[in-house]
């Protein structure tokens, strides 16, 4: 007597799986043999996921950088206090995550949240856009993502807590498998991206991570063949990893150029990108003229910015946005103080962002960007 339930679909979600990381590398070929690269979206992975979630480009769910100018009344107004304190206290990480876990429970927050080394005297002119924990129904800034449609069309499904560990997700979607519940699971699997921040993608350290994924998704898809009939397998990613080669302090330039910030511009400078908001026409012309002069990177244009999804209402993640070039980072910056390995967050069309798509079954729909596995996920669910 077969008492096997009739079909599971697993999505399982590895950061940072870049096409370019996987290649001359052999990585579940026989168990996955349907391979596709997948074009990325501009942005960190705080643009890309909510892209893979929804299915939209940035600019209809409403996720891009963490921070974001604000003309209204900001939340981190009561942190501006902090300007007071030595930096060289308040720039310390320990310190820095100490903070963020009080702000974040202060204030409700149910996504991911870190200070990193956003300036506090200027904190009160920002806001943060993932307040709500993406990975649940409700948590986009601006339409549906597939857990609404999952929880509003009553299919039984798993989804990874992305708070808990690999081997945590790996056993409570196990746990679920055994008992034959669920007919959809999202798996979480986040360790990768910052292992190829840390070492690069060319390290042995790489290779030995990818055997791990390996031994655990092959343990994975045989205890669900034990209780499912069919058992249909996707690996996904959200965009790759360049080798960094070079470094910029963009930041220290602006400052030469004897302007007021707070009076006559804002700025965040991620680690591949510098945006800025002006109050100054003076202050808009001399940081113009200063990034268009520098040959590690180049402003988008307004029309670039509407072909890749990020033309924003009111300009918020930027009114003047410079991206460097692949392989160069901003040192320091407000997202780090220190040069690191690897990096994402360059333009998709370079080839360190294309992200990947791996399947044991041929996709049910068009897998080109990362948008696609949306569409791919709401057809295995049948939601």
């Amino acid at each position: 007597m077969n008492n096997k339930s009739d079909k599971v679909s697993i999505v399982v979600f590895i950061d940072a799986l870049g096409w370019e990381v996987l290649r001359n590398r052999r990585f579940l070929e026989e168990e996955l043999p349907f391979r596709s690269k997948l074009r990325s979206v501009l942005g960190f992975s705080s643009a890309c996921v909510p892209s893979i979630l929804t299915g939209n480009q940035p600019r209809d769910h409403g996720h891009w950088s963490f921070f974001y100018h604000t003309r209204e009344r900001s939340p981190f107004r009561p942190l501006r206090l902090l300007r007071w304190l030595p930096r060289g206290m308040t720039d310390r990480g320990r310190v820095r995550n100490w903070i963020s876990k009080v702000v974040k429970r202060a204030y409700g927050f149910q996504g991911y949240f870190q200070l990193y080394n956003m300036p506090f005297k200027l904190i009160d002119r920002f806001d943060y856009c993932e307040k709500r924990d993406l990975f649940r129904p409700g948590g986009m800034n601006k339409g549906k993502s597939i857990f609404d449609h999952l929880e509003g069309s009553g299919v039984s499904f798993h989804c990874s807590d992305w708070r808990q560990p690999e081997d945590t997700n790996l056993e409570s979607l196990q746990d679920r498998l055994v008992k034959g519940e669920i007919s959809f699971a999202f798996l979480y699997l986040a360790s990768m991206d910052g292992l190829l921040h840390q070492v690069g993608k060319s390290s042995k350290q790489v290779d030995d991570k990818l055997e791990w994924y390996e031994h655990r998704l092959r343990k994975l898809m045989a205890l669900a063949r034990e209780h499912y009939s069919e058992v249909r397998l996707f690996v996904c990613s959200d965009h790759g990893m360049a080798t960094v080669e070079q470094t910029v302090d963009i930041g220290r330039k602006v400052n030469a150029l004897g302007l007021n910030e707070g009076r006559d511009f804002v700025a965040t400078y991620d680690s591949t990108m510098a945006r800025f908001w002006f109050y100054s026409d003076t202050a808009r012309q001399r940081i113009s003229t200063l990034l268009s002069n520098m040959p590690e990177g180049r402003i988008l244009t307004d029309k670039e910015l509407q072909a890749l999804g990020c033309d924003f209402d009111n300009q918020q993640y930027g009114e003047l946005i410079f991206l460097l070039d692949a392989g160069v980072i901003i040192v320091p910056s407000h997202m780090g103080t220190q040069p690191i390995t690897g990096m994402h967050g360059y333009h998709p069309d370079h080839p360190d962002s294309d992200a990947s798509l791996l399947s044991n079954v041929p996709p049910p729909v068009r897998s080109e960007c990362i948008t696609d596995v949306f569409h791919l996920m709401r057809a295995e669910a049948g939601a």
